[in-house]
């Protein structure tokens, strides 16, 4: 069994398509200006207006593995984070209306 085979699994597709922008929101808030604590960072999208460019910038990783998993044939895990999006985008949009 190779690798692409191993881990084409709707599931594998799941769990990337949460983690990866969980860890892309991170990265962004290690690398942001001023070094602020977790809570004043939050409060600072949060008073600027943004967090939905931020969802949907931190989202926009879930679209690179998708193209990979694509690239890989592994149609089950692509599967799996093309759902995840949809739920990602769902979130977006009610933020976006009831905010």
């Amino acid at each position: 069994m190779t690798i692409p085979e191993k881990y084409d699994q709707m599931l594998t597709g799941i769990v990337s398509g949460l983690v990866l922008p969980v860890i892309t929101a991170f990265f962004i808030f290690i690398f942001s200006k001023g070094d602020p604590s977790l809570g004043e960072w939050l409060r600072r999208v949060s008073a600027a207006g943004v967090e939905t460019h931020m969802i949907s910038l931190c989202v926009f990783t879930d679209v690179l593995i998708f193209l990979l998993f694509n690239h890989f044939d592994m149609l089950r895990a692509s599967r799996g984070v093309l759902g995840i999006t949809i739920v990602w985008a769902a979130l977006v949009f009610m933020i976006k209306i009831f905010l």
